[in-house]
């Protein structure tokens, strides 16, 4: 009936259509009848790479399921079907299972960091506790992703039962919930959130349990300004799950942040993260983040000085933390204490390109090291020659010393990358009036005033600038 009443419809909508009866058809346990619509479903197939990955795939799920067997001969994407066949291989019970998880997290291919999850659940599924124990204790809350943050909580508080509630290997359903969650996941890294939430839906629709997935709709409905729908989505998260929680409360703060203010957002996210008891250094790294971002860089120091304090003096994520701090010491003119945060970053990281170029362009707005401060900026640029704000600030560097031509060749080039920065279209202007090249300044200056980004300071300044001139 859905397909005799679409008769009109695009080949892409019979074909969405048809995934919806193979989705069903698996959810019922009818594994005849999701193979006969995955053939017809192929006559509806555009030309697109990721239709035919979707064919193939569930093609051998379903022969995996139907056969209790690996389909031999077939198509191979790579990394892609490495996934595949170690989910088919964990759900048939395969002796190389591990050793296929091993080859998936450990591939130098791409980030695979989310099936740390699923080799956990693997390992607890097989009462391997020690050597569940042993993966948890190489992942850092810092740097890790949602997912694995939560992991890492059940399996440090011994909440092992945790795993089996949400997902099973054993379970096709939960499999081709996985692999659909995949494809969704990839139609939101190209910015199409419509594709991406039908695979979500039909991934939730398989695993109702895995409400984890939910965290990427709340995203996708958050970029799009939908935010009744995203404190909706949000209600699945409580307290029994901190590092969910946690987003949670983060995501409701950045809402009352764009619907009223950053008092608002500043307010709610301080009230619960008060009531949490020994917060894990994700948690506090989120809360820094978020008074930087709302410029109270005193608490972002105060906060970022309680993790940094516990790091070894070779962590990266150390080099990062000085970052962030001396940033804040920046912006509060504390520059002593951001210069020896910068340096110190750099000695664990010599070749962080952002902290080469914050550092020097630090320098520059002070007027300070100028010509040391260029020679951050070429090393920075041979790390990075295609970063729009190392380009500005090398360009920012010849304007100062009045190589004004030279300068426009860089920040032109910055503002054809960030043509909506109001920095880089303030620079281009200010380099242009120093050509001559009076009408084209004043027209990047008037661009300022219409970002939304634009601070107060620099609208003052700008808007003085357009009348006098420099």
């Amino acid at each position: 009936n859905v397909l005799n009443n679409n008769i009109n419809k695009s080949n892409s909508e019979f074909y969405d259509a048809y995934l919806v009866l193979i989705v069903d058809s698996l959810k019922k346990n009818n594994f005849k009848k999701a193979d006969e619509y995955l053939t017809q479903s192929l006559k509806f197939q555009n030309e697109d790479r990721i239709n035919l990955v979707i064919f193939e795939t569930l093609k051998q799920y379903i022969y995996t399921f139907k056969n209790n067997k690996i389909l031999e001969n077939k198509t191979n994407f790579g990394n892609l079907s490495l996934i595949a066949e170690t989910f088919q291989r964990c759900y048939l019970g395969d002796e190389k299972t591990s050793s296929f998880f091993l080859n998936l997290v450990n591939s130098q291919e791409g980030d695979y960091s989310r099936y740390i999850f699923f080799y956990l659940n693997y390992l607890i599924d097989n009462k391997k506790y020690n050597e569940a124990r042993l993966v948890v204790d190489q992942i850092d809350y810092i740097n890790s992703t949602l997912l694995l943050s939560q992991s890492k909580s059940w399996v440090e508080s011994n909440k092992f039962r945790e795993f089996g509630k949400v997902f099973s290997c054993k379970n096709h359903a939960h499999v081709v919930s996985e692999f659909l969650f995949l494809i969704s996941n990839l139609y939101s890294s190209q910015d199409n959130f419509e594709k991406s939430n039908f695979y979500l839906n039909l991934s939730n629709y398989l695993n109702p349990k895995f409400e984890f997935n939910l965290s990427l709709v709340a995203e996708n409905y958050y970029l799009n300004r939908e935010f009744i729908k995203v404190k909706k989505i949000l209600k699945n998260f409580n307290k029994e799950d901190d590092a969910f929680y946690w987003f949670r409360i983060k995501k409701e703060a950045q809402i009352l942040v764009e619907e009223k203010n950053y008092e608002s957002g500043l307010k709610y996210i301080n009230s619960k993260f008060s009531k949490i008891e020994n917060p894990n250094s994700k948690i506090i790294f989120d809360l820094a983040n978020f008074y930087k971002n709302s410029k109270n860089f005193e608490t972002a120091i105060k906060y970022y000085t309680q993790i940094i304090s516990k790091l070894d003096d070779d962590s990266l994520i150390k080099s990062d933390l000085l970052f962030r701090r001396g940033g804040s010491y920046e912006r509060l003119g504390k520059f002593e204490e951001s210069d020896k945060d910068f340096f110190h970053s750099l000695d664990i990281n010599p070749n962080n390109a952002h902290v080469l170029n914050y550092l020097a362009y630090s320098w520059l707005e002070r007027e300070y090291k100028i010509d040391e401060a260029m020679k951050l900026l070429q090393t920075a640029y041979e790390l990075r020659s295609d970063d729009p704000y190392i380009i500005d600030s090398i360009g920012w560097a010849y304007y100062l010393i009045d190589n004004y031509s030279e300068a426009e060749k860089y920040i032109k080039r910055a503002v054809e990358l960030m043509p909506d920065d109001p920095i880089v279209n303030d620079h281009y202007g200010d380099i242009l009036w120093k050509l001559n090249r009076k009408i084209q300044a004043r027209y990047f200056w008037n661009n300022v005033l219409t970002f939304d980004d634009t601070e107060k300071d620099m609208i003052n300044k700008i808007n003085i600038k357009i009348i006098d001139g420099l």
